[in-house]
């Protein structure tokens, strides 16, 4: 115990010195640490604020684009246009990319802002990132190229809700639209998952305008001043009637003759429609021109043959068998068959 007393002075005085250069620490670098925390708050409040008032423009633009869409729904105007649900699903993929690239650009640049302002050296950091950001590229690959592919074809509306389109690995009506992923209902019913990065060429059967094309084979009797009166009685009659005025955006038209064949002809007529309509005006072209030709008396090759076509009857002698030559005892050949008479001469025997 004796001992230990002289050496608590100089413990105290340790102590006193520590404390004295900590306060004397703190005091020269105080300023410094607050300069640097306002820094950081205020990067961080900044970044906060812009990412919140980003999204919150890219959502209203959004919203603004699906009420513009529900307004014309149902009317003339909303058939020329794509439809509701195509422009809402559209302008949400794209109000999500925008948001999501806004809030890796605002978050990121903050980010690196407060480290820089912390005195760190960030260098190795983004080499590290940029290997890491290889690695993850090499990786998924797929679903890089996958989701490029589907914000491309988003961004340049290629297709949308409704449009009925071929893929190449699969055709269909969509019925979704997503960054990796496009949904299609086949002409079965089946569902068609189709990743965006797989599609390679589309053929969109839905945009600008159609085509109805009906080929009509007639005899090749039949006059055609006629036949083009008939059909253009039959086109003029549709595009007056509803809804066939709104999806005819033409005028039906007889092209003339396709094919000139010895027991038919072919006669070729089209007409433009709106986009994916062309198929059921081209039925209800084909039932209103087979209803037209049955009333004007035109007939239609492919079907049943007429009752002044019927066949000639047979010939009765073509049964009858021709007069044989042995019906005559005296005819050559009746005497070549009589049988040689023997006579009473010797016998050759072996």
């Amino acid at each position: 115990m004796a001992a230990e007393v002289p050496d608590a002075p100089t413990s105290v005085k340790e102590a006193q010195t520590s404390v004295t250069e900590a306060a004397s620490f703190i005091e020269q670098n105080w300023a410094t640490w607050l300069s640097i925390g306002l820094r950081i708050l205020l990067i961080v409040v900044i970044a906060a604020a812009l990412r919140s008032a980003v999204r919150k423009a890219l959502t209203k633009l959004i919203n603004r684009m699906n009420t513009s869409a529900e307004a014309v729904e149902g009317t003339a105007l909303g058939g020329l246009l794509v439809n509701a649900e195509r422009r809402r699903q559209r302008s949400e993929a794209i109000g999500s990319v925008l948001r999501s690239v806004a809030s890796f650009l605002i978050l990121g640049t903050a980010a690196l802002m407060v480290l820089a302002a912390l005195k760190i050296d960030l260098a190795p950091l983004l080499a590290s990132a940029g290997v890491a950001g290889v690695a993850i590229g090499f990786g998924a690959r797929n679903l890089v190229t996958d989701f490029l592919s589907g914000v491309f074809m988003i961004m340049e509306d290629q297709y949308g809700v409704g449009d009925k389109i071929d893929a190449g690995v699969a055709s269909g009506e969509v019925v979704e639209v997503g960054l990796r992923v496009t949904k299609l209902r086949g002409d079965n019913g089946e569902i068609w998952y189709v990743r965006n990065g797989e599609i390679k060429r589309i053929g969109n059967l839905s945009q600008g305008w159609a085509t109805a094309g009906v080929a009509l084979q007639v005899k090749p009797t039949e006059s055609m001043s006629r036949i083009r009166e008939v059909i253009q009685g039959v086109a003029d009659g549709m595009a007056k009637e509803s809804p066939w005025d709104e999806r005819l955006w033409g005028p039906v038209e007889l092209l003339g003759l396709d094919e000139v064949l010895l027991a038919s002809m072919t006669v070729k007529v089209s007409a433009k429609t709106m986009p994916g309509q062309q198929f059921a005006v081209e039925r209800e072209l084909r039932w209103r021109i087979k209803e037209a030709f049955d009333a004007a008396g035109i007939g239609i090759i492919g079907g049943l043959p007429a009752a002044a076509e019927e066949e000639a009857p047979a010939d009765p002698s073509a049964s009858v068998a021709p007069p044989s030559a042995l019906a005559n005892p005296a005819s050559p050949q009746s005497l070549a068959t009589v049988p040689i008479p023997q006579s009473g001469g010797p016998r050759i025997t072996k």
